[in-house]
């Protein structure tokens, strides 16, 4: 699992790149630097994805780390994630863990049937991940817009 956790932290930092990479173009187009406002809107887009993406890729690495330091030896049940301080007693009935991708967590599982996600991963990834993500999403939503508009206004003034 954790070799599978680093190959989907590589993805993620490359695909942030990749996203960062297309904003700066879209930026830098001729196209940007006049009247229009989709090309700013569509770079926001591409850099809150951009964004969005390396946060989740930040807190992949956090699970990874969870998850690398609960495999094996002499101290390792319970899990070494699930022992969280001031919850001892709880850690005690650890009898399994998981991974859970949306929203990120190291997840401790009980013998009672119930689970927590252990502190590994800051409380402000996944809330960031998710507004980083929506962000993204309402930027592209409004540079399509702003693009239609702007192809609109050509076609009723001829192309001018």
């Amino acid at each position: 699992m954790f070799l599978v956790l680093l190959l989907l932290v590589l993805i993620a930092v490359v695909t942030a790149v990749g996203l960062a990479g297309h904003g700066a173009s879209v930026l830098g187009s001729p196209r940007a630097r006049g009247r229009a406002a989709g090309p700013p809107l569509h770079a926001l887009a591409a850099f809150a994805g951009a964004a969005a993406v390396a946060m989740y890729a930040w807190g992949l690495l956090l699970v990874a780390g969870a998850e690398m330091s609960s495999d094996g030896g002499a101290d390792s049940a319970p899990a070494t994630p699930c022992r969280t301080p001031g919850y001892e007693e709880r850690a005690l009935h650890v009898v399994g863990r998981s991974v859970s991708f949306l929203p990120l967590g190291f997840v401790c599982e009980t013998s009672d049937g119930e689970d927590y996600t252990s502190d590994d991963v800051p409380g402000y990834v996944n809330p960031a991940v998710a507004v980083l993500a929506l962000s993204a999403a309402a930027s592209a939503v409004a540079a399509g817009y702003a693009t239609e508009l702007r192809a609109r206004a050509e076609a009723r003034d001829g192309g001018r």
